[in-house]
């Protein structure tokens, strides 16, 4: 399959961005605004298209780690308007270097997240100084920092020359000379300051990144898509072993339908990513104790339309989509985010949903421990007797498991 790589990851970096609209309570594009200045300082310094495309894509997702139970916790007790306090947790940087080991870069990224905070003077978290750095993490610094640092939606020069004056006075403290001269020189094109606007950014990005298509297997494909399904996993306690869960069970019923290997791997793809959107989600409401507020369920039924949204920019994907984003709808019409009825639901929307019904509640939940078979294949058939979900994969279902 000739596969895209900037194309998925415009996609995914949709869903990452909210990261911080959880921390922050805003989204503001800082995932892609860093890769944009990320990218065109690359340029400056003449970086190979390779190189070039591998740190934006680093840029993009450099704040990974963010999404970490471990670390997000942590971010929420600090002052949730000051983004580089938030950042400076040293763990997001070692948990977002681990997160991406599996990504296809084209070129040595090694150390590029995990030291995307060291200051060029050794005062950072790793202590690491000057040329230590590798030179991918010093350019994701320069562009993290400042705009983290600075509002790029004011585009007026008061701005511009508050921001141009903060990088030259870090000069061999934050950032290295060559950086800081890429960085002036860059300033000078008024289409860099206009690209760094919200309605301009993700256009910019498109059309300046050098575009890499690579043509993968289904296999290599799942290994980089289970790279993302790590990230939504890692997001809560209750849910860190939901994706890969549900990857296992789709594998042990692809089999048991006999399913094409082509098929099958299409469906633990599906599996790998159907839960993608929660990255949007608030932990408040995927850890919250209690049963959800109105509002707060209208918000967690959104996931599944941000996965769909995210996946539908994916070309080939088209049936991973459909049975990704279709994993909460319900024969009868009653499900979300579209209502969609028995007639717009194919096998495999039908069996996903099944699927993750039973994994969902075999899991601990933050209000209940996870159920036995006996006790999750009562409710889905009680599920099927009310019209919600297919009763012969139900069947299926319980018989598959039901002797494991």
């Amino acid at each position: 399959m000739i596969f895209n790589l900037n194309e998925f990851l415009m996609a995914v970096s949709f869903t990452l961005d909210f990261v911080e609209m959880d921390i922050l309570g805003v989204a503001s594009n800082h995932g892609k605004r860093t890769a944009y200045i990320a990218l065109r300082i690359a340029q400056e310094l003449d970086l190979k298209d390779e190189e070039i495309h591998d740190v934006v894509a680093l840029a993009m997702l450099h704040d990974n780690g963010l999404s970490s139970i471990n670390v997000h916790g942590r971010f929420l007790k600090r002052d949730p308007m000051n983004i580089r306090n938030l950042e400076s947790v040293k763990e997001h940087c070692i948990i977002g270097e681990d997160n991406i080991k599996d990504y296809p870069f084209f070129t040595d990224v090694k150390g590029s997240i995990k030291y995307h905070h060291e200051n060029y003077d050794g005062t950072g978290n790793f202590n690491l100084k000057a040329e230590e750095i590798p030179l991918m993490a010093q350019i994701i610094r320069i562009a993290d920092l400042t705009d983290a640092t600075f509002n790029f939606g004011k585009s007026n020069n008061s701005n511009k020359e508050k921001i141009i004056k903060y990088i030259n006075d870090q000069e061999n403290k934050i950032f290295s000379q060559k950086l800081v001269q890429a960085f002036n020189n860059i300033s000078k094109d008024k289409n860099f300051w206009a690209n760094l606007q919200d309605d301009n950014l993700k256009e910019a990005l498109k059309k300046n990144t050098p575009q890499f298509s690579k043509d993968l297997s289904l296999e290599e494909i799942k290994k980089i898509t289970s790279v993302f399904s790590k990230i939504v996993d890692s997001k809560s306690h209750f849910t860190k072993e939901h994706s890969r869960g549900l990857v296992e069970k789709v594998k042990i019923m692809a089999d048991y339908y006999k399913k094409s290997h082509e098929e099958k791997m299409k469906l633990i793809i599906a599996a790998d990513l159907h839960d993608i959107g929660k990255l949007a989600i608030p932990n408040e409401i995927l850890d919250s104790p209690r049963k959800l507020t109105f509002e707060e369920f209208e918000l967690m039924k959104k996931h599944v339309y941000y996965t769909r949204i995210a996946l539908q920019e994916i070309k080939g994907f088209e049936d991973i989509n459909e049975w990704a984003s279709n994993h909460h709808e319900k024969l009868n019409g009653m499900g979300y985010p579209f209502g969609k009825t028995e007639k717009d639901l194919d096998f495999n929307s039908r069996l996903m949903t099944c699927l993750d019904i039973y994994q969902a509640l075999t899991e601990e939940r933050p209000y209940r421990k996870g159920l036995v078979h006996k006790e999750a294949m009562k409710i889905l058939y009680d599920m099927y007797k009310k019209g919600l979900i297919d009763g012969k994969i139900t069947e299926d279902i319980d018989n598959v498991f039901g002797e494991r």
